[in-house]
């Protein structure tokens, strides 16, 4: 089964709001193994609305149309869909009580406007919206599917699984697994380079790779054969690719970094501290993204200055003006002063030059210095992450690095 997905909203199309909705509808239908051929965004346009309805019902055996379905001026789709239909817009009875239910239990009155979202062309049937006041609509528009959903992520998110139900009762979908391998360290063709035989075009499962903010993903998707089922399919390629990549996987669906260390951290009882120039207290942020972080994060470091590098953390004056804040020198007394200072078992220091000024000939701006503390040994790794990188990249980049330094550190004690 094909389908195509509408979202509507001016607040889209000026990119005023970000679309998330059709990303996460994307991934939601690939799991019912529906593929999704299409992402159209359109302006709350009658017309043009109606019309991308048409183009689309004319393409593909289901369409998704996300957005539109308020009691405001602006929101067009249930008139799009009467226009795309040829048909009248209805008060939906079971739409109506539902409404009115609902404003009850808020105890609150609905406005003039409201009544509208009880209306529905006279062929369609609704979904009900257990938590919200709009509910979605269900047309055929020659003979492909076309389901109308709130444009509110909560309420899209809870009726849509109305839809795949109905969607998945209807047939014609065949079983889907779904892997994401999350990588760190390696160049997106290096890695494609090395996988490069799961990657031919047609072949089940398909594999892709995605790359973002220096993390790359292992997209994995297979589809069910007569022969074998398409978690049997996944789990291979899954096996066979992780031999190849090793430890540049750190981990998989909605891992990141910073919640695999913690995990690590958690798992062998081990406290953490950071001191920070170049990321300004970033990194502490990411460990303390995590929830529970209060059993292992135990103190953080912001020494943007010289002198707080030194009255802070016991970094010698003289290794200051000999080597310069950013150095392999000062980047270690930072980690061994933070790990004797805040008696945690681990620390982890970075200091670098984030730009867009303050570059010279001999440090480049996106020169970073990370130091890692354990025990009595203190490891500096020295990154060149380029100054074409604006400088929150640089420090978005320095930050996964440190925490990528961790994880394998952490994985081999």
């Amino acid at each position: 089964m094909n389908a195509e997905i509408i979202s509507v909203g001016t607040e889209l199309t000026t990119g005023v709001v970000t679309d998330t909705n059709s990303a996460w509808l994307s991934r939601r239908l690939a799991e019912l193994g529906v593929t999704v051929a299409r992402h159209t965004t359109v302006a709350d346009d009658r017309e043009c609305l109606g019309e991308a309805m048409r183009s689309a019902a004319g393409r593909c055996e289901l369409v998704i149309v996300n957005g539109g379905l308020g009691p405001t001026r602006d929101d067009l789709t249930r008139f799009a869909l009467a226009d795309v239909l040829g048909q009248p817009l209805e008060p939906n009875r079971k739409a109506q009580e539902q409404i009115e239910a609902l404003f009850m239990k808020m105890g609150r009155r609905p406005s003039k406007a409201d009544p509208v979202q009880a209306m529905i062309p006279r062929a369609a049937t609704i979904i009900e919206n257990a938590v919200g006041t709009a509910p979605g609509i269900e047309a055929r528009v020659s003979g492909c599917r076309v389901f109308c959903l709130p444009g509110v992520p909560r309420e899209m998110m809870r009726m849509f699984e109305e839809a795949a139900d109905r969607i998945s009762a209807e047939g014609g979908v065949a079983p889907v697994a779904i892997r994401a391998l999350h990588t760190f360290g390696s160049y997106e063709a290096d890695l494609g380079r090395r996988i490069d035989r799961f990657m031919e075009p047609g072949r089940n499962p398909a594999v892709g790779t995605t790359a973002a903010e220096g993390v790359i993903s292992v997209r994995i998707v297979a589809r069910e054969t007569e022969g074998a089922s398409a978690r049997v399919l996944a789990d291979r390629d899954e096996r066979e690719i992780r031999a190849i990549l090793s430890d540049l996987v750190f981990g998989t669906g909605s891992d990141t970094l910073a919640l695999v260390v913690a995990q690590l951290l958690t798992k062998r009882r081990l406290t953490i501290s950071t001191a920070e120039s170049c990321t300004g207290g970033l990194l502490a942020k990411h460990l303390t993204d995590i929830p529970g972080s209060s059993e292992y994060m135990l103190r953080g470091y912001v020494t943007y200055s010289n002198e707080s590098k030194t009255e802070l953390l016991g970094v010698p004056v003289e290794l200051l003006e000999t080597h310069g804040a950013v150095s392999e020198e000062v980047a270690r007394a930072m980690a061994a002063g933070c790990r004797a200072r805040s008696g945690t078992d681990v620390a982890v220091s970075t200091t670098g030059i984030a730009g867009p000024t303050g570059g010279t000939a001999e440090k480049p701006v996106g020169l970073v210095y990370i130091g890692l503390a354990h025990g009595d040994e203190v490891e500096v790794r020295r990154c060149r992450f380029g100054s074409h990188l604006p400088r929150d990249a640089v420090r978005d980049r320095t930050c996964k690095t440190a925490l990528n330094l961790m994880r394998l550190r952490l994985t081999n004690l």
